[in-house]
């Protein structure tokens, strides 16, 4: 345990940062398996959806969540899944 108070409030922090970080990554995870999910059945996502992934996946990069490589990454390969 820390004993600064200084020390104590960014343990604290971190504690309530990690917590929004993980919320904020399995709600991208949830949404990514849903689009693909749509794109692998006989639904054929628009690029309205497509849009919102890419959406989602500009805020993680901002927040830091995720590199900005793996978002553009991620972007094509929907983009690419959709065009199938």
């Amino acid at each position: 345990m820390p004993h600064h108070k200084s020390c104590k409030k960014r343990l604290k922090q971190s504690q309530v940062r990690r917590m929004d970080n993980r919320h904020n990554k399995a709600s991208m995870r949830s949404t990514l398996k849903t689009f693909r999910a749509a794109c692998s059945s006989d639904e054929t996502p628009t690029a309205e959806t497509l849009q919102g992934i890419y959406s989602v996946l500009d805020v993680q990069a901002r927040k830091g969540i995720m590199t900005r490589k793996r978002a553009a990454r991620l972007k094509s390969r929907m983009a690419a899944m959709v065009a199938k």
